[in-house]
């Protein structure tokens, strides 16, 4: 099982430079993957306001500035740019990253940042439905020519070429979303909060999996499997989330040894890789990542 690290987001304010060397530290520590939220604008209840940097954007320093992790966005909201658009930035910083990236993409779900940036917000599925068939189509055969309800595209190439392996992750547990994007993902995704973080609490989400892997005529040995988990370490304080929505889930908690013992329960029940929500996330809360990732390899 890979374990892989998702970068600061809207834990605190964080400059390009810190936000390199806590990649660049997740590297050195042998963690195998980093990742990168795609959020705009996140506003709370009393009024303020935080976000973090364009994901795209980062996603091509990040690529320059290691030599070895994977890394992707997760996950990319089809929504913010056009979806020619997401395959040309996809195969730009799979391009520079010396084929590395993981295409992490799902509809988006907070509204305040798709108002605020002028984004539609209705028919979210059937939105991402049409995105999904141009981006995939895009990255495995550079080329489409689409007219949808919401989408055109004549004509379009994609030069140069796309990797045409490139690993498409989505990020959904709903069972429409599920039907439009597991004949042709191969990975699928999960939030912390939509599981309880234990592994102990996935059985039904992979049940789901399996089940629509069946619908669609595909073999669910196919589709990696994937969890976002929320891990705090003796420095840790709480993590401010973007979703208030939902009650936050317990954190893994405890010494390295037991915080290892809890990951590796997720590779008992068939994950491939998780991506770890740290609290606290710096340059030394990745590297203790590493030394407890080592426990569970």
């Amino acid at each position: 099982m890979k374990i892989g690290v998702q970068l600061p987001e809207v834990e605190r304010e964080v400059g390009w430079n810190e936000l390199r060397d806590v990649a660049v530290a997740a590297e050195d520590s042998g963690l195998d993957s980093i990742w990168v939220g795609d959020h705009l604008l996140y506003r709370a209840e009393d009024g303020s306001t935080r976000g973090p940097w364009e994901t795209w954007s980062a996603l091509a320093g990040l690529a320059e500035a290691t030599e070895r992790v994977e890394l992707g966005p997760l996950v990319a909201a089809t929504s913010f740019h056009a979806p020619a658009m997401i395959a040309k930035k996809a195969a730009t910083v799979d391009e520079i990253s010396g084929g590395r990236l993981i295409l992490g993409l799902g509809a988006g779900w907070n509204r305040t940042e798709f108002d605020a940036f002028g984004f539609p917000y209705d028919h979210r599925a059937s939105r991402f439905e049409e995105a999904f068939t141009v981006i995939r189509t895009l990255v495995r055969e550079g080329e489409i020519d689409f007219d949808g309800r919401f989408y055109t595209n004549r004509e379009m190439q994609l030069v140069p070429r796309a990797r045409p392996d490139m690993k498409i992750l989505v990020g959904s547990n709903g069972p429409r979303m599920m039907r439009i994007t597991l004949p042709h993902a191969d990975m699928w995704n999960t939030w912390h909060l939509d599981y309880g973080n234990r592994a102990s609490g996935l059985g039904d989400l992979l049940d789901l999996v399996d089940d629509a892997c069946a619908d669609v005529g595909r073999d669910p040995a196919d589709v990696e499997r994937t969890a976002a988990v929320y891990v705090q370490l003796d420095r840790g304080s709480g993590r401010m989330a973007g979703n208030s929505e939902k009650q936050a889930s317990p954190p893994i908690t405890g010494s390295h040894e037991e915080i290892a013992a809890e990951l590796s329960a997720f590779a008992e029940v068939g994950l491939g890789h998780v991506q770890v929500v740290l609290d606290p996330i710096d340059a030394p809360g990745v590297e203790e990542l590493g030394e407890i990732a080592r426990m569970v390899r």
